[in-house]
C-alpha cells in the first residue's frame, strides 16, 4: 500500500495521522524508506518503514459510506447483552484488543457497548478511559472523512444515547 505526503491515514492504537513526509534513513548500512506520520490528536511522530505498512496496520481512512453506516449502527441496540456474566478484566482485555486493531467498526463496537453499559451502571476508571479512547478514535476518523468537526460528531453520538444516560442518572 502506498501513501503520499499530506495524506490522512490510520495507525492502530494511535488513531488518525497525517503523512508529514516520506524519507530515507540508513539503518545498519541499509537504506530504508519511511513514512513519517504525525498523529493528529497528540502530535506524536511515528516512523513507519514503507515495506512494513501491512504488518503495523497503517491504513487509509474509511469510506464516507462506511462512516455513515457506523453512525447509523449506533441506533441499533439489538444484540447488546451488556456486562452480564462477564467480569471486568475479561471485557477490558477484549475492548483493548479491539481498539488496538485500528479498525473503525471494532472501535465503534467498543464505544457503543461502553455507552450502553454506562446507562446501567457507573463506569470504572478503566472503562471511562477506554470509552474516551474509543470516542476519540471513532470521532476523529469520521470527522475527517465526512469533513465535520469532531465535537459535532461526538455530540451526535452522545445524543443517540441520551435516553439511557438520563435514565441512569435518574435511578441513582
Amino acid at each position: 500500500m502506498e501513501f503520499t505526503q499530506g495524506q490522512l491515514v490510520v495507525y492502530p492504537t494511535y488513531g488518525v495521522g497525517v503523512v508529514d513526509k516520506i524519507a530515507s534513513q540508513d539503518v545498519g548500512g541499509v537504506e530504508i524508506r519511511l513514512y513519517i506520520v504525525r498523529i493528529l490528536g497528540n502530535n506524536i511522530t511515528l516512523k513507519v518503514p514503507t515495506d512494513n505498512v501491512e504488518h503495523v496496520g497503517l491504513r487509509n481512512l474509511s469510506s464516507p459510506e462506511h462512516c455513515r453506516k457506523i453512525m447509523e449502527s449506533f441506533r441499533d441496540r439489538s444484540g447488546f447483552t451488556g456486562y452480564t456474566g462477564q467480569n471486568w478484566n475479561r471485557r477490558y482485555r477484549e475492548y483493548s484488543d479491539k481498539l488496538k486493531t485500528g479498525v473503525l467498526s471494532d472501535s465503534s463496537d467498543v464505544l457503543k457497548e461502553l455507552l450502553l453499559i454506562s446507562g446501567g451502571k457507573d463506569l470504572s476508571f478503566g472503562e471511562r478511559r477506554l470509552l474516551e479512547q474509543a470516542m476519540n478514535f471513532v470521532t476523529v476518523e469520521i470527522a475527517c472523512v465526512l469533513e465535520n468537526k469532531q465535537e459535532l460528531i461526538q455530540n451526535n453520538i452522545k445524543a443517540m444515547f441520551e435516553d439511557i444516560l438520563i435514565s441512569h442518572e435518574k435511578n441513582k
